[in-house]
């Protein structure tokens, strides 16, 4: 007997075999991500080094060459691209596809980390990460007009960050606009001259603290980790706290010499919104995840910020998923279309 034969002659199996294969289909689909294109992955890092006030010539002498020259030697590099601007370098460095993106990053900041007392002592610590491809999903502004541009950045940076980062497929949130976050030491000439110290033993030792090196590589429990030294303070009370060593062998507290303020640094960006000056935030997606569901849980994580917090609201400023949906609506069309006239033809 044929399979063909039994399935007629005992329809109830087959029947429950359809319908499981059905119900496991349909789950299977709703379980798809949906995006617009497919995730690619390139093996590309970048190495940011800011230097504010620097021409381009300068830092390309000073900063740009040096980094190329110590990332040329890391293993599976395919290209080196640089870019120099008004107080910025910005060196790509792409891998061999078949470089692993962790170990190139790894890789990376060793290199740069090798050459930073090569490096002018005055630019800020160098950024190393890797290129995001896919882009911004999104992109909101804060409509609070109770607070201050200060305290609108603090809000991004603070409550939405933390928000956003808690819904499942958010990779990152970018604010756009506002103002950066400063810790201000205003040294008192008067209590340097008593203390027999000099403003720049002190921002010497400052600089100490606000470093973070790699530490190289270790064996742990037979997975290979990196080692990252860290020596940046927590917070603006903790640097008033900090010792300063004095030439005479003594050590002061830093508040005795100076003054220190936590407050915002001088605005380097705007974020315009219909003329006026706002502070918006954007948000990128992880590999895998679905956009449309990425969607669906910002747009609750924002209406529950505003629950907590009457008075603010949000206004989408830019979307890349408006096409995502056209996209999957004409996709599903042409799904049922195709399965009806399947239907008709059998």
């Amino acid at each position: 007997m044929n399979i063909s034969a039994w399935a007629i002659n005992r329809p109830l199996p087959a029947l429950l075999i359809f319908f499981v294969l059905c119900v496991a289909g349909l789950w299977g689909f709703h379980q798809l991500p949906v995006a617009r294109f497919p995730d690619i992955a390139f093996p590309m890092t970048t190495v940011t080094v800011t230097q504010p006030g620097a021409s381009p010539s300068q830092l390309e002498a000073e900063v740009t060459r040096k980094v190329e020259d110590s990332v040329a030697t890391v293993n599976n590099v395919k290209r080196v691209m640089s870019s120099v601007s008004e107080g910025v370098s910005t060196t790509t460095i792409e891998f061999q596809l078949e470089a692993d993106l962790a170990t190139a990053l790894d890789d990376t900041r060793d290199a740069v980390t090798r050459i930073r007392t090569d490096l002018p002592q005055d630019i800020q610590e160098p950024v190393i990460s890797k290129v995001d491809i896919g882009g911004s999903l999104m992109t909101y502004a804060l409509v609070a007009p109770h607070m201050t541009t200060d305290e609108a950045s603090w809000f991004v940076d603070r409550d939405i960050s933390r928000a956003m980062y808690g819904v499942p497929g958010v990779a990152r949130v970018t604010r756009v606009g506002g103002v950066q976050r400063q810790v201000r030491v205003d040294l008192d000439p008067n209590a340097l001259i008593a203390m027999g110290i000099t403003a720049g033993d002190v921002s010497q030792q400052l600089a100490r603290i606000q470093v973070e090196r790699a530490g190289g590589k270790t064996e742990v429990e037979g997975a290979q980790q990196t080692i990252r030294t860290l020596g940046t303070v927590g917070d603006a009370q903790a640097l008033r706290d900090y010792s300063i060593a004095l030439p005479d062998g003594r050590a002061v507290r830093l508040s005795t010499l100076a003054t220190v303020t936590d407050g915002a640094a001088d605005p380097t960006e705007a974020a315009l919104l219909d003329g006026k000056g706002v502070v918006a935030f954007s948000m990128s997606r992880t590999r895998g995840s679905s956009e449309v569901k990425v969607e669906a849980g910002v747009h609750d994580a924002l209406d529950k910020i505003k629950a907590e917090h009457p008075g603010i609201d949000f206004r989408l400023v830019t979307t890349a998923i408006d096409e995502t949906h056209r996209s999957y609506d004409s996709s599903m069309t042409m799904l049922w279309e195709g399965a009806l006239l399947a239907l008709l033809v059998v």
